[in-house]
């Protein structure tokens, strides 16, 4: 099983090039920007990637981001996760940036997307490996901010195809961002949306109805609501399912918890992804095989979510 799963064409679509930051990139980093890490060793790094939510996840996630300073920098971060992700079969990645993290930093909205492209037009040529970008609005900060941000970006159009919403979900539901979400679509920016992760499954129907969101980021609890299974199910909503980081995060206690069978069993287009892989103990392959084996997916079933991740793709 685990050769089939090496051996599927893959595409990821939930990924958090920030959360792709191993603790050896990060030292490096830190020591080329003079940039003090709360961390003595890679070892003490790796023992704090023991979180009991989402939040405390956050908190450190955000911390490691501050070595990202200059347009090598971001290129470098992001061509490691493509060679990462083309070993592992991966044949196209749409992967998130969190412009907020790193322009509330003083680091120019220019230097951030120029590393990212700098690496895709590398990943492209040397590993034949396709990608785009989709910018994420931080959900904890207000929406005025996500609208300066966008204008910020939209002078760079062209380098990325969608926009997304992540950070902490608990009391910051999508309808909080309903009017940058539509200026989006009027620049012709596709839209994707973190919910139903922690949050109930009314942020999934928010995202859906009020952000016009075509793919639904974790949306693992809208099994709470038969409706909005069938609606998902029905219209072909995909749901970019990230196992590892659902246990990691405490949304289910173990994988076997998991409920990503049933999703398919219930005829929900699931796919499978990383996430935030540096601090979540896996890239997509791990992500593959711990679910197969603790659910004993069969080959037709990786098969369907690997196809499926093709055709939810943008």
């Amino acid at each position: 099983m685990r050769d089939f799963i090496a051996g599927l064409p893959k595409a990821e679509l939930h990924l958090h090039i920030e959360g792709t930051l191993e603790p050896e990139l990060m030292f490096e980093l830190a020591r080329r920007n003079g940039v003090a890490l709360p961390f003595g060793s890679v070892d003490d790094v790796r023992r704090a990637y023991e979180f009991t939510d989402l939040q405390s996840f956050l908190d450190i996630y955000y911390r490691g981001a501050d070595v990202l300073r200059t347009r090598d920098d971001f290129r470098d971060l992001a061509l490691a996760y493509f060679r990462k992700a083309s070993s592992q079969n991966v044949r196209h990645a749409e992967i998130f940036f969190d412009p907020q993290t790193h322009t509330h930093r003083g680091v120019p909205m220019e230097t951030v997307i120029g590393g990212l492209q700098d690496a895709q037009l590398v990943a492209e040529r040397e590993l034949t490996l396709t990608s785009k970008l989709i910018l994420c609005f931080l959900r904890h900060l207000s929406e005025d901010d996500a609208l300066q941000t966008l204008d910020e970006a939209l002078p760079f159009r062209d380098a990325f195809a969608a926009v997304g919403l992540d950070s902490s979900e608990r009391g910051h539901p999508p309808a909080k961002f309903a009017r940058v979400f539509a200026r989006a679509r009027d620049a012709g920016l596709d839209a994707v949306a973190h919910a139903g992760e922690e949050g109930p499954p009314e942020y999934i129907w928010q995202a859906l109805d009020l952000l016009g969101a075509r793919r639904i980021d974790h949306g693992v609890r809208c099994l709470e609501d038969p409706k909005l299974v069938a609606r998902l199910a029905a219209d072909e909503i995909p749901l970019t399912v990230c196992p590892l980081s659902n246990v990691k995060l405490r949304v289910f206690d173990t994988m076997r918890d998991h409920n990503l069978q049933e999703l398919l069993d219930r005829g929900v287009k699931v796919t499978i992804n990383s996430d935030d892989p540096a601090y979540f103990g896996g890239y997509i392959e791990e992500n593959y095989v711990a679910a197969a084996e603790a659910l004993g997916l069969t080959a037709d079933e990786l098969e369907e979510i690997a196809r499926n991740s093709f055709e939810a793709a943008f």
